[in-house]
């Protein structure tokens, strides 16, 4: 039951907030602002802070040297969960949250996965979202599995920071080599080990040769690679850190481009060091002289939420209704989203501040009416952004000394000139500040209080209909409580109206929520006729009626009927707009909800550059395939652009069925603020969890080879990676927050800028003659309609291919017609004589060609083996370890160098001593009488 809980809490603590939010800074060579979080779940142990301390500390000088000198952590705070005893030394946070957390440390996604792993489904040198340990890890009961706790946070630390990737790949182990052989995935082939089944039956384990697959000509599913446990190679930290001997990143000269890598599948064949190398940090630091200091540690604990409400009041919040939806937002907020147990005041500005309550803790819906009564009623005056935060400030500092963590939730549609006078004095309050802007004009200063603050940034244009407002304040769920607390946004759809017109349709409330459930009604004029029927066809009434804030809601207590719940409006009023939005909380607190969490690959953006939308769907930290998901991204001044999002592994979609579902964003209309909001449909029977094991984790070892014979590790749990159990009918609807962009040219149409996407799906086979391609077909802008035509060329030579891609013999492609974006696409051709001498390997890429002439990047790189690999023969003794006495040979020879040295020389002594011995017999021949007959 812990453990689901667990999957509860992190996916609401984390997921539903946005990602990629890490506050991370480096300063002098050294990272400052990490932040490891514990999760509630995880039993009290003190033990545990230490651990984690002597892992962060280990990895410090264990970065600092495979960097060569030039990174180190510099400290981090452990964020310790509200549940644990107070200790003097724990300190409340401030802007440090669940959200932020750079590392969390929670149970296993299912029984017995303790990899760690880092969540990571962007490009190549992009940040990672977060990274996850569970405790046994932590506390060195997984070492002989994975390794030493603190290098492999350093294996992790570089898919966070860095963007590189494994060096390995579980879903292709084996490859064949140029040298004619099958090897095993890894990076650098100086590591040394065999290739064998390894089965275990309770104490008797049986080791036997792999054989080879007659489809694949590589080794079976079974065989997997056993590294000596005494090694001389240095890489890669990025395949096996566990190998003692092991303290580098690939580099150029080390770094094995033939292995089928998530490394040179994400990053166009370059080392870990290469990217590393051309990344933001590595420029803005030198090589340090004097060895690091240690991390320091903050121990911070986590407290009851502290909310302010700072609303602006101003004059020009009376135009286009504005007064009325922000009071029904917050309303929707104080009602629904805010959770029992936080504290919550209310502040009023426009060119004054009008304090309406001081902090109120919410135990019951009691107070949650009290504070209803505070909301503003009159639209006036101007708008003093400054003094509406400070008397937030105020209502806290009130009831506390200290207002570090607590949360200033700013609502304004209008400009001041002089906000930014008072940004020094909210980033060292240690609060944090959500904004969310009401309007084509709302001040962008607030922006920075935001960002340097660790809060949120919402935009609602005046566009009723896109319910943006009860979006915004639906989003702010608390990042620090208990997952039972949480509100799950089911609904959210507006329409304009007509009198005697009806807005009809569905949402499903599906068993993993329907508890304390919440419809609410929203309309400009006149309240409608409101019809809701519950899964049996049963009339659902009793809605309260705010006739002041022109809005109706019901709130079912308890847990609501599962199914299919169908909703009639019907508009009293001409040019009518109605809306409604449904929530609910987790039904049980044992079985983790389905969520969907929705965000940009960055916030800020300038024309011609495309953005990515990215839409996650989870149940726990297990991927939800099959749903249909759609993005929803609003202008400054109202108009929407609608996105198909997919989970195909192409364009934008980085991997395929991870959960993720992406699409290039290039449609830009205008300047200004968009806001993202996602909505994703699983029908029954179309969605399903996928259980296989998280990408980008650390490389499982399954045993060591010592003194020639293999000691196992215990095995992973039997689960098949094919596994995909079906889920019953969802809706969700989550806010992605607001992005700005810029550079937009004023033109009635925009020029062709935008090229088709880049392949990255290509593969190939052979067979005898013929190759035969698959890949999936890109669209004219990027993933959007048609290209025109493809250029395939082919090499001998992987990197002449990658970098010199139009000089590379060109496939004639003259009967192969592009189809629509997203289609397969399959091609068969014979290659011919390829220029170069002694090709063991035909290099294929591909390059796709617009209607404007524009040309995509060159695809990633496929290859087909011009031959047939041999399997490993060698008899297992010749396989000893070369050092029985369990030290590192102090020799630079690898094992295979040693071998060959050992068995030449036993060649070349028994050759001499046969030669010697038969000359000597043949003089004593010669000596001797001969007899005859």
């Amino acid at each position: 039951m812990g453990l689901f809980r667990s999957f509860v809490f992190l996916l609401v603590l984390y997921l539903l907030q946005g990602s990629n939010t890490s506050l991370v800074r480096l300063d002098n060579n050294g990272y400052e602002g990490i932040i490891i979080a514990i999760d509630p779940v995880v039993p009290e142990d003190e033990t545990l802070i230490q651990q984690i301390k002597d892992m962060v500390t280990a990895a410090s000088t264990y970065l600092f040297e495979a960097t060569e000198k030039r990174f180190f952590f510099k400290n981090v705070s452990i964020l310790i969960p509200e549940n644990w005893k107070n200790i003097t030394q724990y300190k409340r946070p401030k802007h440090e949250s669940y959200k932020h957390a750079d590392v969390l440390v929670s149970p296993p996604t299912l029984p017995g996965r303790d990899e760690p792993y880092t969540k990571q489904f962007t490009a190549c040198e992009e940040k990672g979202e977060y990274i996850h340990f569970t405790p046994d890890f932590v506390l060195g009961k997984k070492q002989n599995e994975f390794g030493p706790s603190g290098r492999l946070f350093v294996h992790e630390w570089a898919h966070h920071r860095w963007g590189v990737f494994d060096e390995y790949n579980d879903d292709e182990p084996f490859y064949s080599a140029n040298t004619k052989k099958i090897e095993a995935t890894r990076c650098s082939t100086g590591i040394t080990g065999i290739n064998r089944v390894y089965k275990c039956q309770g104490n008797s384990c049986v080791t036997n040769r792999c054989k080879t697959d007659s489809k694949t000509n590589l080794y079976e599913k079974d065989c997997q690679f056993f590294p000596h446990k005494y090694q001389t190679e240095k890489t890669s930290i990025m395949f096996m850190q566990g190998i003692d001997s092991v303290a580098e990143f690939c580099n150029k000269k080390t770094h094995n481009r033939e292995a089928p890598s998530l490394q040179n599948k994400m990053c166009n064949f370059r080392s870990t060091w290469e990217v590393i190398s051309n990344s933001e940090d590595f420029r803005n630091t030198v090589v340090m002289v004097a060895p690091p200091p240690p991390p320091v540690f903050s121990l911070l604990k986590i407290s009851e939420r502290i909310v302010c409400l700072v609303l602006d009041k101003s004059g020009s919040m009376a135009d286009s209704n504005r007064l009325d939806r922000m009071n029904q937002a917050a309303k929707h907020f104080l009602l629904q989203t805010v959770e029992n147990g936080s504290w919550v005041g209310m502040v009023h500005f426009d060119s004054t501040t009008y304090i309406r309550s001081n902090l109120i803790q919410i135990i019951s819906s009691n107070e949650r009416r009290k504070l209803l009564e505070s909301l503003p009623a009159v639209a006036s005056g101007g708008t003093s952004i400054c003094s509406g935060i400070k008397a937030g400030f105020q209502v806290i500092g009130n009831t506390y000394s200290q207002i570090d963590g607590s949360e200033i939730v700013l609502l304004t549609d209008g400009e001041d000139n002089s906000a930014s006078t008072c940004i020094d004095e909210v980033k060292q309050s240690g609060a944090i500040i959500h904004f969310i802007a009401l309007g084509p004009n709302a001040d962008k200063a607030v922006i920075e209080m935001s960002n340097v603050t660790g809060g949120e940034h919402f935009y609602a244009s005046d566009e009723a209909q896109n319910n943006g407002l009860i979006d915004a304040f639906a989003a702010l769920a608390s990042g620090n409580t208990d997952a039972s607390q949480q509100s799950l946004q089911l609904e959210s759809k507006g329409l304009k109206l007509n009198s005697i017109d009806w807005m009809n349709g569905t949402v499903i409330i599906d068993s993993t929520v329907g508890k304390d459930t919440f419809f609410l009604i929203t309309w400009n004029h006149q309240l409608p006729v409101i019809s809701l029927l519950d899964p049996t066809g049963n009339s659902v009434g009793n809605f309260t009626v705010d006739e002041a804030s022109k809005m109706a809601y019901l709130s079912i207590p308890g847990t609501t009927k599962v199914g299919v719940w169908s909703y009639s409006l019907q508009a009293k009023a001409n040019a009518e707009t109605l809306t409604i939005t449904v929530n609910s909380r987790a039904a049980n607190s044992s079985v983790p909800p389905i969520t969907v969490n929705a965000k940009m690959n960055k916030d800020t953006n300038s024309f011609p550059s495309p953005m990515i939308v990215y839409a996650e769907i989870l149940q726990g930290y297990i991927p939800i395939l099959g749903a249909n998901v759609t993005a929803f991204i609003e202008s400054n001044t109202g108009k929407t652009e609608v996105l198909e999002l997919l989970d195909n592994g192409a364009g934008a979609d980085s991997f395929k069925n991870d959960g993720v579902y992406s699409r290039y964003f290039t449609t830009y209309k205008e300047n200004g603020r968009y806001s993202l909001k996602v909505r994703a449909h699983g029908g029954e029977n179309a969605v399903m969890r996928n259980l296989r094991y998280p990408l980008n984790r650390a490389a499982y070892i399954p045993g060591w080879v010592v003194d020639g014979n293999i000691k196992g590790n215990p095995p992973r749990p039997e689960i098949d990676e094919n596994t995909q159990t079906n889920l019953e009918s969802f809706t969700r609807t989550a806010s992605g927050g607001a992005f700005v962009v810029s550079n937009v040219p004023n033109l009635p149409s925009l020029p062709d800028v935008f090229p088709p996407s880049r392949i990255t799906d290509l593969k190939a086979t052979s067979d005898e003659d013929e190759i035969s391609l698959t890949w999936t077909a890109p669209g004219d802008d990027f993933d959007v309609g048609k290209v025109q035509k493809y250029i395939i060329r082919i090499s001998g030579s992987i990197l002449d291919l990658r970098d010199n891609f139009d000089d590379a013999l060109q496939v004639n492609t003259t009967d192969l017609l592009p189809k629509e974006v997203n289609s397969k696409e399959n091609f068969t051709f014979k290659p011919g004589n390829i220029s170069e001498e002694n090709a063991t390997h035909i290099f294929i890429a591909i390059q796709s060609v617009d209607k404007s002439n524009l040309t995509s990047r060159v695809s990633n790189i496929a290859q087909a083996a011009l031959f047939v690999p041999q399997a490993d023969d060698i008899p297992d003794d010749i396989h000893p370890d070369p050092n029985p006495d369990k030290n590192p040979p102090k020799s630079g020879l690898s094992i295979s160098t040693l071998v060959v040295l050992v068995v030449g020389t036993v060649i070349t002594v028994s050759l001499i001593l046969s030669i010697t011995i038969c000359v000597l017999s043949r003089k004593r021949n010669s000596s001797r009488p001969r007899t005859g007959f």
